[in-house]
């Protein structure tokens, strides 16, 4: 008796199995994706999943000339500012050319100014106070130096007055910049005359 129930439990596990190993076999295959994968259309303006929208990289401060030496206008922190020039740019040069512009008699002009003196422009009420020489400017913060006596980045500070109000920098600034080699950084704006920044003129 007990060998006729040992025989049909194990004939029934038998069946049981290959029941399951037909289900299994009669299963459809799971789809595979082919051809070409398909582009999800993205709006204007919406970067696709998992894309990181492009942005500005990080940049430390850099003078206008290296532009960058750098695309991008030249701003002045707020607070006052100091110019700070190093123990070996200091004597070493003696004056700027200056070229002024006359956009009424379409005439342009070149001018010698000493630093540290005025120069009045002929037959205008136009002064202008000429201050320290830069040939290597650099900005940190609120300091303009110079890294270097080579002219790479020459930068001028002046003062421009009419009728004896200062219209250059804004009032209340201490200094406006003239540059070299990016004479259209922050330039000076006039109905009637431009100037702008030839080159320093070394001392002796």
């Amino acid at each position: 008796m007990k060998k006729k129930l040992l025989a049909l439990t194990l004939c029934f596990v038998l069946a049981l199995l290959v029941i399951s190993c037909e289900k299994k076999e009669n299963q459809p295959p799971t789809p595979q994706a082919t051809g070409p994968l398909q582009q999800v259309p993205v709006s204007p303006g919406q970067m696709p999943p998992g894309q990181m929208p492009p942005g500005p990289m990080m940049q430390g401060p850099m003078s206008p000339g290296n532009q960058q030496r750098a695309a991008g206008p030249f701003t002045m922190p707020a607070g006052k500012s100091q110019v700070v020039v190093p123990d070996f740019i200091k004597g070493k040069w003696s004056s700027a050319k200056l070229i002024l512009e006359d956009k009424v008699a379409k005439t342009r002009k070149e001018y010698i100014v000493k630093l540290g003196s005025d120069f009045n422009v002929p037959n205008s009420n136009i002064k202008i106070s000429v201050g320290q020489y830069l040939p290597d400017f650099k900005m940190e913060g609120l300091t303009m130096t110079s890294l270097s006596n080579t002219p790479n980045n020459p930068a001028l500070a002046i003062k421009i007055f009419e009728n004896n109000k200062q219209i250059f920098p804004a009032p209340g600034k201490q200094w406006g910049w003239l540059f070299e080699k990016v004479p259209n950084i922050h330039p000076f704006e006039h109905a009637r005359y431009g100037i702008t920044l030839k080159e320093g003129v070394k001392k002796g």
